[in-house]
């Protein structure tokens, strides 16, 4: 991302296909990265809204459901940035 954008050299973007799974990814992703030093300078979203952004500086999470990640279409937004895993 950093070739294109100026507020991070990374995007995670991933979906949960509940309000529960959404929660479950949030909660994993917390505790790993806090477990090697690493707690998100921001948070925003609630799993219940279908969107959970958590931003570690240079790492930024988009957890979302399938509609919410269509409506926003953050792939499509930042196409120019250059993928490094893309797990379908």
């Amino acid at each position: 991302m950093r070739q294109i954008c100026s507020f991070a050299d990374y995007f995670v973007i991933c979906s949960g296909e509940s309000e529960r799974q959404i929660g479950a990814i949030y909660e994993e992703v917390d505790q790993a990265l806090r477990k090697v030093g690493a707690s998100p300078h921001h948070s925003e979203g609630i799993p219940d809204s279908g969107w959970v952004l958590m931003d570690f500086g240079d790492i930024i999470i988009h957890i979302f459901s399938p509609f919410e990640r269509e409506y926003y279409q953050l792939e499509k937004l930042w196409s120019e940035a250059f993928a490094i895993v893309r797990i379908q």
